[in-house]
C-alpha cells in the first residue's frame, strides 16, 4: 500500500484520566524515567519507511473531569497516526462509523474524532512531525 491509502499507520498518543495529572507526570518521570513536559511525555521514534524521519507519540494524563474524552465515558483515549485523513473519514462514513467532529487543521497536523463500536472515543491524527522536531525539548527515547 502506498502513502495515499486511507489507514492507521501507528499510535500517536495515549491519554488517560488522572486524579492529579501533575503528580502522575512527576511519578512517571521519577520512577520510570519518562521525559516530562507540560503535556506529558513525548516519545521519539524513527519512521520505519523513512528512517531519517523522527516521529512522536505523546503520553498524557488528563484531569479526571476533562470533557475532552466526551462523549465517551471511558478512562482513556487512544490517538492513532493516520495517512490520508480525508479519505479515511470518507471510508468511515461509508461504513457507518460515528464521526464526532470535523477535521481540524493545526500547525502540527490534522485531527478528527470518531467513536468505536464499544463507545471509545478515538482521535485520528495526520501528523506533521517536523514541527515537534523544530521545537526541540526533552523526549523519551
Amino acid at each position: 500500500m502506498d502513502s495515499t491509502t486511507p489507514k492507521v499507520t501507528g499510535i500517536g498518543g495515549i491519554f488517560f484520566r488522572s486524579k492529579d495529572p501533575a503528580a502522575s507526570k512527576e511519578w512517571y518521570g521519577k520512577n520510570l524515567g519518562l521525559a516530562i513536559t507540560e503535556y506529558g511525555s513525548p516519545f521519539e521514534f524513527r519512521n520505519a519507511n523513512r528512517p531519517d524521519e523522527i516521529n512522536y507519540l505523546n503520553w498524557s494524563p488528563f484531569d479526571e473531569k476533562t470533557d475532552y474524552f466526551d462523549p465517551s465515558e471511558k478512562e482513556f483515549m487512544i490517538n492513532y497516526r493516520v495517512q490520508n485523513i480525508e479519505g479515511l473519514v470518507k471510508k468511515l462514513k461509508t461504513n457507518g462509523v460515528t464521526i464526532v467532529d470535523k477535521i481540524e487543521t493545526y500547525e502540527y497536523g490534522k485531527f478528527v474524532h470518531i467513536m468505536d463500536l464499544e463507545g471509545n472515543k478515538i482521535e485520528l491524527w495526520k501528523p506533521i512531525d517536523s514541527v515537534f522536531t523544530k521545537m526541540g525539548g526533552p523526549t523519551t527515547k
